[in-house]
């Protein structure tokens, strides 16, 4: 995350102070306003948290660390400092810290003030402004502020006891510095947390400290007794004690160093960018409303319900399967490792996989059917076969236009599903067979004489099959057919195209049908426009012919119950504002 986390002081004799801050840096070092002041001797200080390996840099000190009065520098003066180094944390000398991410180069710096000068103001002014004029009710707990061009700020104000102190505390801040403003007020619990839980070791620490002198030398009753003098924080000379001498630990700086390291690295992997390509797809919000429709019928069912659950009826959802039952035994014998793995090679892969595999000619006729949402129904004892070939069929329609029953023991009529999976010994009505609003494929044993391919020879692994695609209305080989129909067996047998790129064409013809989908139901459904318009209408979405109309007609039944209550709600509000007038 690209952000500076700063521990802020407000002293008595100077106002507000930057104590400790560490930024990231994507380079090696920090340049700061005097470059070339990195020497080349180390000495490693190894400790880990988070994946960040921590090491001690030994550096000459810039300007900004207080090892020089020059006005130029972008550092506090040193006649500006604590005598008791109230508003200094490291001592002059002090190499500071420097983690290194190996995972991704990227270093996480800390010392007083950062060397840069623009970065310096920026920080300056929000040490200023959190505790000074930007604090929450109670001067104590997080508050945002900033702007486009200082940064904006996350701040959490804390005080720590200090029993020489006046009011017994002293008042600091520890902000998060950052010019996203999104991605920071997205941080905000996280930040929250973190930086708590920081606030709260600093505070036991130091209230152990304080309770020990406090034991040994009250200081209440001694001021009691002491003559009013208007100038408190000179008391004993100590006007403002170090961070490390209030909370007795000679390693603060060092913990607060990993601390804001792993702050910055943890805050900046939790959050990741995604790419949004415009409004949700219909397909996915007929998604998310079954999932939501299943999430209310778990809630309502008790086991005992679930297990009292007539199994008569085979389990249907839009858009999703259900399998009625296990199948029988004889049809999914216990085969040997040999017969499983080659039954997992006899499925269907895509459909260019299946129109090889059926043939020119028969895929046309099983497609077209598909996308007229006649009921397709596959016979064969192979489960997975038959679930492979519904999961690559379905992949020409829209989500809420697919019906499934994957399996059954018996003939479900289409209204049920238009995908219906059956064992061979099933029965089908002669009406159904006769039907045009139907297609079987039967899947029978080959009568070749290669029925048993090699193990690895994955185009060869159907081949002891015998696919038979039969309809009481037979689509003519000179027929237009739809328009999707013709574009997707184009994109099939165009050998540049690789599936994956077939499988982003699917998409794009089904968005691009569906949206005429939402132009007719609007047209139809909701304005109630005579034929002839309607007929103009068909004109030009390019789609009046015979074939594209059906299609629509079916299509339209897939639409997202959130797509037509919007509509309603949209047609219908301007009707009832003007009945009330």
């Amino acid at each position: 995350m690209n952000a500076i986390v700063a521990l802020c002081h407000f002293c008595e004799l100077h106002g507000p102070r930057t104590l400790f801050c560490t930024e990231v840096l994507h380079s090696p070092l920090p340049q700061g306003a005097s470059s070339g002041d990195i020497s080349g001797q180390n000495e490693q200080a190894e400790e880990e948290e988070g994946g960040i390996q921590m090491s001690s840099r030994i550096r000459s000190h810039s300007p900004a660390e207080g090892a020089s009065a020059d006005s130029s520098s972008p550092g506090p003066k040193k006649s500006d400092m604590c005598e008791a180094s109230g508003c200094r944390s490291l001592a002059g000398g002090h190499p500071g810290y420097v983690s290194h991410d190996k995972e991704t180069s990227i270093k996480y710096v800390s010392h007083q003030h950062p060397n840069h000068p623009q970065l310096f103001s920026i920080v300056r002014q929000a040490c200023v402004r959190s505790l000074s004029c930007e604090v929450c009710p109670g001067r104590e707990g997080p508050i945002f502020f900033g702007d486009e061009q200082h940064g904006f700020v996350f701040s959490h104000t804390f005080f720590i006891k200090d029993s020489l102190a006046r009011g017994f505390q002293r008042w600091y801040s520890i902000i998060t510095i950052m010019m996203d403003r999104i991605y920071l007020i997205n941080s905000w619990p996280f930040l929250l947390g973190k930086i708590r839980g920081i606030i709260d070791e600093l505070q036991g620490k130091a209230l152990k400290v304080f309770e020990a002198e406090q034991f040994g030398c009250p200081q209440r009753a001694q001021r009691m007794n002491t003559a009013f003098t208007p100038f408190l924080h000179q008391r004993n000379g100590n006007a403002a004690r170090s961070l490390t001498s209030l909370t007795n630990d000679e390693n603060l700086w060092a913990c607060l160093h990993t601390s804001f390291a792993w702050l910055l690295k943890a805050c900046g992997s939790r959050l990741t960018e995604k790419l949004l390509e415009g409004a949700p797809t219909e397909d996915t919000l007929v998604q998310m409303e079954k999932l939501a429709d299943l999430k209310e019928e778990s809630e309502g069912w008790d086991g005992s319900e679930e297990e009292e659950k007539p199994s008569s009826q085979p389990d249907v959802v839009e858009g999703q399967e259900l399998s009625k039952s296990s199948p029988e035994p004889s049809l999914m014998p216990d085969c040997n490792s040999w017969n499983v793995a080659h039954r997992r090679l006899s499925v269907f892969r895509s459909l260019r996989h299946m129109r090889q595999v059926l043939g020119a000619s028969a895929f046309r006729m099983l497609a077209w059917h598909v996308l007229m949402g006649n009921q397709v129904i596959w016979k064969a004892r192979d489960m997975d076969l038959v679930q492979s070939a519904f999961d690559v069929l379905r992949t020409m329609l829209p989500v809420g236009c697919v019906r499934i029953i994957p399996y059954s023991d018996q003939y479900e009529e289409a209204y049920r599903c238009n995908f219906l999976g059956l064992s061979p010994h099933v029965q089908i009505p002669p009406h159904i067979l006769s039907s045009e609003f139907a297609v079987l494929v039967e899947v029978r044993a080959a009568t070749r004489s290669s029925l048993y391919p090699t193990l690895f020879d994955d185009e060869q692994s159907l081949n002891k099959y015998e696919f038979v695609v039969t309809s009481g209305s037979p689509v003519a080989a000179d027929r237009v057919g739809p328009t999707i129909l013709n574009k997707i067996e184009a994109a099939l047998t165009n050998q540049n195209l690789s599936v994956d790129v077939v499988d982003q064409c699917l998409v794009c013809l089904k968005e691009e049908w569906m949206n005429k989908v939402k132009v007719l139901f609007k047209f139809t459904k909701v304005d109630s426009r005579p034929k002839e318009d309607t007929q103009k209408l068909l004109s030009i979405l390019g789609a009046s012919e015979e074939d594209n109309v059906k299609l629509l007609k079916f299509w339209m039944t897939g639409l997202s119950k959130t797509y037509k209550s919007h509509l309603m709600s949209t047609v219908r509000s301007p009707t009832s504002s003007e009945s009330r007038n």
